[in-house]
């Protein structure tokens, strides 16, 4: 089977199976019972129902529908398929309301219309205005698309968007701001050459209007030749607002110094002799699909200096639709806005655009790994799987739609509405706030072990952006340096953060004498002393913070963890310090869920399990949660005479000798732990109410296990490990860690300990 074969299973297989296509529906309030029925349908249902005949606005607050968009088509213009017909065009419109869900959280609806009267289309989609918060029509071809849209704006009071129109004209305006940033050229002088006359291309060239272009200065070319003045053929008013006076006739004829082409036509239509008649440093945008109107290795053969975009997600600057509509319609549902206006278009424009602009995001990044992702010709617009985007681009038309006074529900506070974005995307970013504040508050030197890995850099930069830490990078500076900039950082060293080069450092003789009267009574010689300052960046951390000069060390990106503590307890450890648990935080859909001792102490002892217990809860409280811990064992409640059942109930007394300011209960099975429906029947006279958020476990392989289970079956996102016992001097991390958990791990190792007790 050839490769085009099995690409057209494989796709064939991922619509039909498990089940067919790409969406369902799934209930949001619980349907268990006759009193869920009675709130969900009658009686209850009326209240609601009164509320919003009462006051239209209500129905964003007890419906859907302020969530809710209908992705309308009636299949006459799909993307690379043409006039397929509505039922043909319906897993094209899945598809856009997955990537609704998936990059922007909003509910959608696919309505594939059988309906080619543009006028009667509008007419139904107007009829929907009840059900949806807002409308994207989508592939329904030119000139029809325009009435229908037209007739829509005028007569509903939400938001309509064409995509193929304005979302393509979002982001070639946002590609085409970066070119001319890069070629050193401006809106107002340069001359655009376009060709292809339909939705696309027209609102496109309206888009750059609006951005400073010159109309004069456009040249717009169909399949019929230049579109000039008294030109009959194939003409409607869109087509003929760009008409120029002149006697020229062919595309080859106005390609004489053109700035940028813009292509949104048919394959192999720039010729590369045309290409060699642009302007200095030409802007080739050559967005048809699946074949561009020229290849880009082509058009560098004649102007190797060309900054070229196409549609394809094989070449660099793959001009998207799902950079805009996703968070459009975000910013304009959430702020209850009647339309999508010029200055939300605009202020996307500018969004997407300076968001390219910024520092690449650690998890774009990992999505696009190898992939150079730095701001420049081949790297104008953000990938789609940034996740910034929601937050940048959602508020920025959020705030364009409150200034432009379309906003029928304001927002007050812009900042926090962008958090709120970030939550959505950053699982962490709800729990670790307490602690971001907290760690603000203070300003402590945080020292990373493995300062030349690409996640420690990406934590780095987003430190010093996030924080007001100052973090210090272990390792080689010619390797930093370059590794900085190959991965577009703005951060480098001796600039930005503080650097230690174990190979050759001026402290050098003040760390290693300082580590051999640590270890001198423990068998370490000052040879083997000045050895292992010269090659683990581990014990270089510990040693640092042993001396003052960091607050924190940072390791275990790679190598064993306990390879890693052996060094931190040598030197840190003592003067009532001492590694006693790890604390694992897992974010998972219904809520966290911490996991102890993952890693510190295989088999402990029942004083040890207490103090598990009592530092458990101690960092529990720095996420602002109130500590439920359960103690787990395959026994439960003393019915089976096992290890870890008594070790357990022996830690339960020690706990119970002095009053705690915590709920604590066990032993007893994890299922018992987490549903206390199921812990009341079992056992009534429970000190524990409602379900565990804190499990201590006896071995480190259950409470391991569970943590790996919740991480690569459940989704769960971890933050941590937290070495507990160290005074916030040390923390351990693992080896699959990412540059945001380490971001996180930064935020708890920024906080004094007095934070927290």
């Amino acid at each position: 089977m050839s490769d085009s074969q099995n690409l057209r299973q494989a796709a064939l297989n991922y619509h039909e199976f498990p089940q067919p296509g790409k969406l369902e529906i799934r209930a949001t309030k619980p349907m268990a019972n006759g009193r869920d029925l009675a709130r969900a349908y009658s009686p209850g249902v009326a209240e609601a129902c009164t509320e919003i005949k009462a006051d239209a606005a209500n129905a964003a607050r007890y419906t859907s529908r302020g969530n809710l968009v209908a992705v309308v088509t009636n299949g006459s213009a799909v993307l690379g398929l043409g006039n397929i017909g509505a039922l043909a065009s319906k897993p094209v419109m899945e598809g856009k309301a997955v990537l609704f869900k998936n990059f922007a959280g909003i509910d959608c609806f696919d309505i594939e219309v059988n309906e080619s009267d543009p006028e009667k289309l509008a007419d139904i989609v107007c009829s929907l205005e009840p059900t949806f918060g807002a409308i994207n029509l989508e592939d329904i071809k030119a000139p029809d698309c325009f009435v229908v849209e037209k007739l829509c704006r005028e007569r509903m009071n939400i938001p309509v968007f064409h995509d193929d129109q304005h979302g393509t004209a979002i982001v070639v305006g946002a590609a085409a701001t970066n070119a001319l940033h890069v070629a050193g050229k401006s809106f107002e002088e340069i001359k655009i050459v376009s060709t292809g006359g339909g939705a696309a291309g027209i609102a496109c060239l309206n888009m750059l209007v609006k951005l400073g272009v010159k109309r004069e200065n456009i040249w717009l070319c169909d399949i019929h030749g230049l579109v000039y003045e008294g030109r009959e053929e194939d003409m409607n008013p869109q087509k003929a607002a760009f008409a120029q006076a002149s006697d020229k006739r062919t595309l080859d004829e106005v390609m004489d110094e053109a700035d940028l082409f813009l292509g949104l036509s048919g394959p192999n239509v720039l010729k590369p002799e045309m290409v060699a008649k642009m302007a200095d440093r030409p802007i080739i945008f050559a967005l048809a699909n699946p074949t561009p109107e020229i290849m880009p290795e082509a058009a560098r053969k004649v102007a190797p200096e060309a900054i070229i975009a196409t549609g394809r997600s094989d070449f660099p600057n793959q001009v998207n639709n799902v950079l805009c509509f996703p968070f459009i319609f975000r910013g304009a549902l959430d702020v209850g806005a009647t339309e999508i206006n010029d200055q939300m278009q605009i202020a996307c424009v500018e969004g997407i655009a300076e968001l390219a602009r910024a520092t690449t995001s650690a998890e774009a990044a990992a999505a696009y790994k190898g992939e150079q992702l730095n701001f420049g010709a081949d790297y104008l617009i953000p990938k789609p799987f940034d996740p910034r985007l929601v937050a940048v681009v959602s508020s920025a038309v959020a705030k364009a739609a409150m200034d432009s006074g379309v906003a029928t529900r304001p927002i007050e506070d812009i900042e926090a509405y962008k958090q709120k974005l970030n939550q959505t995307v950053f699982k962490s970013a709800l729990l670790m706030r307490p602690v971001f504040e907290a760690a603000r508050a203070a300003s402590r030197r945080i020292v990373f072990s493995e300062g030349e890995d690409e996640r420690v850099l990406r934590a780095a930069q987003a430190i010093l952006e996030e924080t007001t830490e100052t973090p210090i990078l272990i390792g080689r500076p010619e390797v930093i340096e370059r590794r900085c900039e190959r991965l577009g950082l703005d951060v480098r060293p001796g600039r930005d953060f503080q650097l230690v080069n174990p190979e050759n450092d001026p402290r050098y003789y003040d760390y290693w004498n300082s580590y051999h009267k640590v270890m001198q009574r423990r068998g370490v010689t000052p040879d083997l002393a000045k050895a292992i300052m010269r090659t683990n960046t581990t014990a270089i951390g510990a040693i640092m913070v042993h001396r003052g000069e960091a607050d924190s060390l940072i390791c275990g990106t790679f190598g064993e963890y306990r390879w890693h503590m052996n060094y931190v307890e040598q030197v840190l450890g003592g003067n009532s310090y001492s590694p006693h648990g790890a604390l694992s935080l897992m974010i998972l859909e219904d809520g966290p869920l911490f996991i102890a001792d993952t890693h510190v102490r295989i088999e402990p002892t029942p004083e040890q399990i207490a103090e598990t217990v009592i530092g458990a809860a101690r960092h529990v409280r720095r996420f602002g949660l109130d500590p439920k811990i359960a103690l787990c064992s395959q026994s439960q409640f003393g019915n089976i005479a096992c290890d870890t059942g008594s070790r357990l109930r022996a830690a339960l007394e020690i706990l119970d000798e002095k009053r705690r300011d915590f709920a604590y209960e066990g032993e007893m099975n994890i299922d018992c732990a987490l549903d206390p429906e199921l812990r009341e029947r079992i056992f009534p006279n429970s000190r524990l109410e409602g379900a565990a958020n804190v499990l201590i476990f006896a071995h480190a392989d259950a409470a391991s296990g569970v943590r790996n289970i919740l991480k690569m079956r459940a989704g769960g996102l971890e933050v941590g490990p937290i070495l507990m016992g160290m005074g916030n001097r040390a923390h351990i991390v693992s080896p699959s860690i990412t540059a945001r958990g380490l971001l996180n791990m930064a935020a708890i190792a920024g906080t004094p300990v007095a934070h927290y007790g």
